[in-house]
């Protein structure tokens, strides 16, 4: 921020900026968020932290004096910070004041009128379309669009025997069930503890909007699984990764989809958290490539040794061998892990795919370091959406180019910093927690639109019921209106 007097300088209650989905009552988050960006007395918006204590954020409810809410403010030193609370409980009218030196800033005290849910609470929208609405979700995602081109049709009578006769005895599946917003399951093969991500998620969706009926298999392993190309009737089966060669329907990873639903809850890492820990400004920065993984590629192992023989330009180590031998000699000393809000005291991050797409990638965006993507037949599902030089450095697949690329980027630090930002925007806007949730909904209900046999509960699924809370019971009125009708 350029010198100013010190009027000038200081944050206007009146002409600060809030806005957010945690302003409205009909966005059920397990973590609620909206934002703030400080402007001056001027008019102009700060552009970096005007002080991480600056604003204090009180949430109330007028009908009980006790209500149990956790609030964090994240200094996203910007100028802006994002705010997210988490309620343990449901309350009727919500009262959010934001105040700076104990003055009301901007049209605070935001009240969200009625009923406002918790995660918890089972209270489902019963109108999808309302629901879209109030989300603001897109009309569409290409990657979805993309993803369901290949099937004119689903027969779910037909998948239920062929999917598992292909697939099953190789691959550990989850085969779903979503019938009047029950959650039924059967699950194959060996490996299928990774159930509890997909599990979680979707009884949090139909706690939240009454999904359509629908009928779907997941793959729980790493790689996507369906090889046919479209003209030999390829199965519909779900994933986390995509790939060149593959025609697998691709959802939000696990990671990302856990780190939503857990956000001030057990996981650290998470796309707000991010945003509050994205290390020293730009100018401060060390002007080196950084990198800490396992040995999960062999492109991981000739990185770090890319690094050995250039250290003054990257920093690269492994933190655990499985896959590869461990050559000290070669590969160094394995290393301690290393904080990821650490990452950010570098100005170049390394996204180098592990054994399928490196699921860090949406993480790394979140910060304020320009990210160089390595080129790969793996995607998660927003690639689609990304540019090279826009969002991301890209560099070669077999790394020949990556030293090049940090030269590149060392000297035209103001377009590095560019890049940076427009990496950085584009997490903030198409991979925050609605953003997941809009996703899920929409591939869910196009999916269900090419169904042309009844989704059915199959012998031996069984119901994955929800959890209790007995200790803060939520009352759902939408729940009483439809029992008196």
């Amino acid at each position: 921020m350029t010198r100013r007097s010190k009027a000038a300088a200081a944050p206007s209650a009146s002409k600060t900026l809030i806005w957010g989905p945690g302003l409205e009552t009909n966005i059920v988050l397990p973590a609620r968020f909206f934002f703030i960006h400080t402007v001056d007395t001027t008019g102009r918006n700060f552009t970096t932290s005007p002080g991480e204590k600056t604003f204090e954020v009180k949430i109330t409810s007028p009908t009980d004096p006790y209500a149990r809410i956790w609030i964090q403010i994240l200094d996203r030193n910007d100028g802006s910070f994002l705010v997210r609370y988490r309620m343990y409980s449901s309350y009727t009218d919500l009262h959010i004041q934001i105040l700076l030196k104990d003055k009301l800033v901007g049209k605070s005290p935001y009240v969200l009128k009625g009923a406002v849910y918790h995660e918890s609470c089972d209270c489902p929208e019963p109108s999808g379309a309302l629901w879209e609405k109030n989300m603001h979700c897109p009309a569409s995602f290409s990657q979805i669009e993309s993803d369901l081109s290949v099937f004119p049709s689903v027969d779910p009578d037909r998948n239920a025997h062929e999917i598992l006769q292909r697939f099953g005895k190789r691959h550990s599946l989850c085969h779903y069930t979503i019938k009047n917003n029950q959650v039924y399951i059967k699950t194959h093969g060996e490996h299928v503890g990774f159930r509890i991500f997909m599990d979680a998620f979707l009884l949090s969706f139909t706690r939240k909007v009454k999904l359509p009926d629908i009928e779907f298999f997941v793959n729980l392993g790493d790689w996507p699984l369906e090889k046919r190309r479209a003209s030999e009737m390829p199965s519909p089966i779900f994933s986390w990764c995509g790939s060149n060669d593959t025609q697998d329907i691709v959802m939000p990873t696990y990671d990302l989809t856990e780190s939503v639903l857990e956000t001030m809850g057990r996981v650290s890492l998470d796309m707000m958290s991010v945003q509050g820990h994205t290390g020293p400004a730009w100018e401060h920065k060390m002007s080196k490539a950084f990198w800490r993984g396992r040995d999960s590629r062999k492109e991981r192992l000739e990185l770090v040794k890319l690094a050995r023989a250039n250290p003054a330009f990257l920093d690269a180590a492994l933190t655990n061998f499985f896959f590869f031998k461990h050559d000290e000699s070669l590969y160094g000393p394995l290393v301690k892990h290393v904080s990821f809000f650490d990452f950010f005291k570098y100005k170049y991050q390394i996204n180098v795919d592990g054994t399928v797409a490196a699921y860090r990638l949406p993480y790394l965006l979140a910060g304020d370091s320009v990210v160089l993507k390595h080129d790969s037949i793996y995607y998660e599902h927003f690639y689609k959406q990304l540019q090279p030089w826009v969002h991301y450095i890209p560099f070669k697949a077999d790394l020949s180019d990556l030293m090049e690329k940090i030269q590149w980027a060392r000297h035209h630090d103001e377009k590095a910093k560019k890049i940076a930002l427009a990496g950085q925007q584009f997490a903030r806007t198409h991979l925050m927690g609605d953003s997941i949730f809009c996703y899920y909904f929409k591939l869910f209900q196009k999916y269900a639109e090419l169904q042309v046999s009844e989704p059915k509960v199959r012998d031996g699924m069984e119901l994955v019921e929800q959890p209790k809370d007995e200790l803060f019971p939520c009352y759902c009125a939408r729940k009483q209106v439809r029992d008196e009708l």
